[in-house]
């Protein structure tokens, strides 16, 4: 079997609700998508750091219990483990507020090896900010020299707004080395001005790359493909308790959907209706069990109907 590898931050999420704590559970974007790989079985690894206090040992413990390989991950004595405070309303949606250190390559950082049709799955700033761009460059390039599938989740906040124009020409060199790119109609507003997911294809994203798939919350699911525009759906979820982990479940479960339905990444242009109707409902499956806990990833034990 194939495997997912995950780039990205690790945080501390502590979850208020009313105003008091409820839960604190590890978190970051690409994070909390290898631990839904991890749980749903499916061979994963995860790059990145965190500081040598009982944070960063509760992330490492808490990767290898849940099936993540650490062997690409460092524990820095320098660096402190990065917390942020999620406050949920009656929704389940969360405003954050942010305690960590500009992300950076660490030195000596371990370059694992990429074969054909496994997946890299980034994600969010640490993808494009200065920083880590050394060691974003370098697996982006390694994964399409063996023909891996890339796939790229925008997570553009508005706490970087005042960014973006720095930080596109990286965004623009993401788009056009991955294979399939991931967004929310939140991020393009923040963007691009626009929610809607065919005009951001056409005047954003097909110049770049062909496969790109566009969230709505509990609204649809839009993929464009040089075959045509699909509009999915989102099936009903019943007692949400959070969505902070909802989109990065939703990127595990095409991450491995893929892997499970062996398809390549020459295939995905010319993947039919079906084939994406199929992915697409593994990947809102594996969200909507996320919204049902305090967690932000899939539950153990959790089966997709695949």
């Amino acid at each position: 079997m194939n495997k997912v590898l995950g780039v990205g931050e690790t945080i501390l999420d502590i979850l208020f609700k009313n105003n008091q704590p409820v839960a604190a559970v590890a978190g970051g974007s690409s994070f909390n998508s290898i631990i839904s790989v991890g749980r749903a079985g499916v061979p994963c690894a995860f790059v990145g750091y965190t500081g040598a206090d009982i944070v960063g040992q509760q992330t490492v413990n808490f990767m290898q219990e849940n099936g993540v390989s650490t062997e690409y991950f460092k524990v820095l004595a320098e660096e402190k483990s990065a917390v942020s405070l999620a406050f949920l309303n009656d929704k389940g949606d969360a405003n954050y507020v942010f305690y960590k250190q500009p992300p950076f390559t660490p030195k000596g950082w371990n370059a694992p090896t990429l074969d054909a049709n496994d997946v890299l799955l980034l994600s969010s700033y640490y993808a494009v900010c200065k920083g880590t761009r050394p060691m974003i460059t370098q697996l982006l390039e390694e994964a399409n020299q063996v023909g891996a599938v890339v796939y790229y989740d925008l997570n553009y906040r508005r706490s970087h707004a005042h960014e973006l124009k720095t930080l596109m020409p990286n965004i623009l060199s993401n788009f056009s080395q991955s294979s399939i790119v991931r967004g929310s109609a939140d991020d393009f507003e923040i963007m691009y001005g626009t929610r809607d997911a065919q005009t951001v294809y056409r005047q954003y994203i097909r110049a770049h790359c062909p496969i790109f798939i566009c969230t709505a919350g509990a609204e649809k699911v839009t993929v464009c493909t040089p075959l045509g525009i699909l509009t999915f759906q989102v099936p009903k979820i019943d007692n949400v308790v959070s969505t902070v982990g909802a989109g990065d479940s939703f990127n595990a479960g095409i991450s491995c959907a893929l892997i499970w339905k062996g398809i390549s990444k020459g295939m995905l242009p010319n993947l039919t209706e079906e084939q994406w109707k199929e992915l697409i409902g593994i990947a809102c499956q594996f969200a909507g069990n996320a919204c049902q806990s305090k967690e932000n990833y899939i539950s153990r034990g959790f089966h997709p109907l695949v």
